[in-house]
């Protein structure tokens, strides 16, 4: 990919999460976001957006994604327990920001946009889903997790609390509540 094509590729990323940020001056919502202003305030043609991207869900996703990965990371190198439990912590603090906005937003549009929600379960869910179901298996190898459940199940149940609290602003998703909510969740799926 050529500099200049990196460069604007960049400066709609960053323009697309400018516009998002409710503490922005003129932000709008996801529902409000057209790929025409994106353009505009990019200073690039709405055909070098679409070079890259099919739509402004594909756009809001890849900037999402673009910080998301690294400040919710899904280690490798600790018990699987133990990366689990400090994934879904990661997880609630971002979300008590801007990135939770936007995602309780991006949810709600997928609800009446088709194409929205397969490029956010393409893109994002499903990804992390296999990446934490991964965390989950090596769980229950450890012999930290029982085996008479199904991975995605229990990946439901341990997600369940944050995206619960998330869409609904019920309860915090402050680490106190978190831990105890993932440790309540244990108790259902740990080895007896």
């Amino acid at each position: 990919m050529a500099i200049r094509s990196e460069q604007s590729r960049q400066a709609i990323l960053r323009t697309t999460m400018k516009l998002l940020n409710d503490r922005e001056p003129d932000s709008v919502s996801i529902q409000q976001l057209s790929i025409e202003r994106i353009a505009r305030e990019a200073g690039v043609s709405k055909t070098t957006i679409y070079r890259w991207w099919p739509n402004k869900t594909a756009v809001i996703i890849d900037t999402f994604l673009e910080n998301h990965i690294l400040a919710t990371p899904v280690r490798q190198d600790l018990p699987a327990l133990d990366a689990l439990r400090q994934h879904l912590l990661s997880l609630a603090a971002v979300y008590q920001g801007l990135e939770g906005r936007l995602m309780a937003q991006l949810i709600a549009e997928c609800q009446y946009d088709a194409s929205a929600l397969e490029e956010f379960k393409k893109h994002f869910w499903l990804p992390r889903r296999e990446a934490v179901s991964g965390l989950i298996a090596r769980s229950i190898e450890e012999g930290t997790i029982r085996d008479d459940q199904p991975v995605d199940v229990i990946a439901e149940r341990i997600y369940a609390t944050i995206y619960f609290r998330l869409l609904f602003q019920e309860g915090s998703l402050d680490e106190k509540a978190v831990s105890a909510a993932f440790e309540l969740a244990l108790e259902g799926i740990a080895v007896r």
